[in-house]
């Protein structure tokens, strides 16, 4: 049968769901380059506004997954477990959370992803690390599974690369914040990376993707429910992003922040979350408690191993830790107001960090990775005029407005 991509975008427009085959004829299509961005964007724009439904959804996911190749984890020693998140503003979680769950002896594989929308990516992140490898042969992610019990790659090239190209695409064509997009895209990935055991961590608010609980209920069954056809365990938390998670948004702060976390330096909502998910993942891969889990986790960090282990890892994938840098120009940003803080907007922030230049607006926009902001004050601070609110890094070309980040807090 002959398929027509116009014919398909305006079946979708119109709210009729899609047989495979014409998902196959316009996905594949488009990693072939057959089909324009113009097109695929008009597909994806279809998909977000009418939606698809389970058996669309599943469709996709295979579609997406048979796109590359499979990791064979096989040769790995142990059950391997990977951590999602679906993303946020200031979420560095894999970055604390992946060294903990390797330091207590359980093999964590991540495949991580860039920037999307206003949120940020770990693999940027990353990347702030100067030599940083973030494109592993299968070869060296295995090995370094098998040496180190961790290791963060970007999606190689012949692993899932529909998904790869699409989240691009979706990044600049506002097509970001769909349920059947975000679970496709989540777990092609998850499946072909090869893991035994997967948890998401499901962000809810104004500063993530999915911004009502009816959204993540969804996208929690249906991940679930992708998981089973493929034999996978996959367990879900939601978690909220009302207000940016920690006090660091931009790459190479986010770096610094994480750091001190697995230090013991810093112990806020940003913390307890990343002990909370570190010790699910040792939970399920050793079949004890969340509470025995808890107890391991807890030692790593007091020991100081999960951060021996984000080191170790750095320097597993060539990174220069002391590289690390961040702009000198810092600007505060004062408070009009007197009261206390009932609201920090994580999504104006997410904004703001962008248009320092932290994210991307287009496809071609390269990362600052030295500019960002330092929240100084928090939920439920009191507040005095002229306190410093937080702190905005920035460059030369850096674009910010006072008057919207001082909008973004809540102070009565």
């Amino acid at each position: 049968m002959n398929f027509n991509i116009i014919d398909i975008i305006n079946k979708k427009r119109l709210g009729f769901e899609l047989s495979k085959e014409e998902l196959e004829f316009a996905f594949n299509g488009y990693l072939n380059d057959e089909i324009p961005d113009y097109q695929m964007s008009a597909l994806l724009m279809a998909i977000c506004i009418n939606d698809m439904n389970d058996r669309e959804i599943f469709d996709l996911t295979d579609i997406f997954i048979n796109s590359g190749e499979i990791l064979d984890l096989s040769k790995v020693n142990g059950i391997k477990v990977d951590k999602h998140s679906t993303g946020g503003v200031g979420d560095k979680t894999t970055l604390v959370v992946a060294p903990i769950v390797a330091s207590c002896g359980v093999c964590i594989a991540k495949m991580s992803g860039r920037g999307l929308g206003f949120t940020g990516g770990t693999i940027d992140k990353l990347e702030s690390i100067d030599g940083f490898k973030v494109n592993l042969t299968d070869k060296e992610f295995i090995d370094q599974l098998n040496s180190i019990n961790v290791a963060i790659s970007s999606q190689t090239g012949n692993l899932t690369p529909l998904d790869k190209k699409i989240y691009a695409l979706r990044d600049v064509t506002a097509t970001v914040e769909s349920i059947p997009l975000i679970a496709v895209s989540i777990m092609s990935k998850k499946i072909a990376s090869g893991a035994d055991k997967i948890l998401v961590d499901i962000k809810l608010g104004s500063g993530a993707l999915i911004k009502n609980e009816k959204d993540a209920k969804r996208l929690s069954e249906i991940m679930v429910k992708i998981g089973k056809k493929y034999n996978r365990e996959v367990r879900t938390i939601t978690t909220n992003m009302n207000v940016p998670l920690g006090n660091n948004i931009g790459n190479s702060l986010e770096v610094i922040e994480a750091i001190d976390i697995l230090d013991g330096k810093e112990k806020n909502y940003l913390c307890d979350l990343c002990i909370k998910l570190s010790s699910i993942l040792v939970s399920m891969a050793k079949g004890i408690t969340e509470e025995e889990a808890k107890n391991m986790v807890y030692s790593s960090i007091n020991n100081k191993s999960a951060l021996n282990k984000l080191y170790e890892l750095i320097k597993s994938q060539h990174g220069n830790i002391n590289s690390l840098k961040v702009s000198d120009n810092v600007i505060e940003i004062k408070s009009k107001k007197e009261g206390e803080i009932q609201n920090i907007d994580a999504y104006n922030m997410g904004i703001v960090a962008r248009d320092l230049g932290a994210g991307r607006c287009n496809k071609e926009d390269k990362i600052d990775y030295t500019v960002g902001i330092v929240l100084k004050k928090h939920i439920s601070s009191k507040v005095k005029i002229g306190d410093v609110l937080c702190e905005l890094y920035i460059n030369d070309s850096s674009v910010y407005d006072v008057n919207f980040i001082l909008d973004s807090y809540t102070i009565i």
